[in-house]
């Protein structure tokens, strides 16, 4: 397996369908921590995720300390805009667990100030843009693991 992908609260179903069908490309499992901005039978996240959703695998959660509790001893590492390491310097590991934010807000900041060591951002080059597309983003962190892996 390549790691485990967890989203945190996810916002838009688009982003968990591409997300979750890179996840069966990569060899990845999908984390997806409630409450979630839709239901995960919306036919937008079927569309997005085509007939590869059946395929994922994929655990449920029902808040961040349900996700942290049954994953207490997992090796994680947290993205978000507002971490000072960059991405390519993660030592990727199998099975890592790599914990992203939802859409609008990110990861929470006393998660981030907390895992300050294990917290990553991707840079952003221009002042113009706050962030970028969550599935843009797990799709840069995913395969620059994977690059690195094998």
């Amino acid at each position: 397996m390549g790691f485990n992908i967890v989203l945190v609260e996810p916002e838009i179903p688009n982003n968990t369908g591409n997300i979750g069908r890179l996840s069966l490309a990569a060899g990845c499992k999908l984390h997806l921590v409630k409450p979630f901005g839709f239901e995960l039978n919306d036919k937008r996240v079927k569309r997005a995720g085509l007939d590869y959703w059946k395929h994922l695998s994929v655990s449920t959660y029902e808040n961040l300390d349900d996700f942290f509790l049954k994953n207490k001893d997992e090796k994680m590492v947290f993205l978000s805009s507002k971490s000072e390491n960059i991405y390519s310097t993660i030592a990727f590991e199998k099975n890592m667990f790599l914990v992203f934010g939802k859409e609008s807000v990110g990861l929470n900041a006393d998660l981030i100030i907390k895992n300050k060591s294990n917290s990553f951002k991707i840079p952003i080059y221009s002042k113009k843009v706050r962030s970028l597309n969550l599935a843009n983003a797990v799709s840069i962190v995913v395969y620059e693991g994977l690059k690195k892996l094998y």
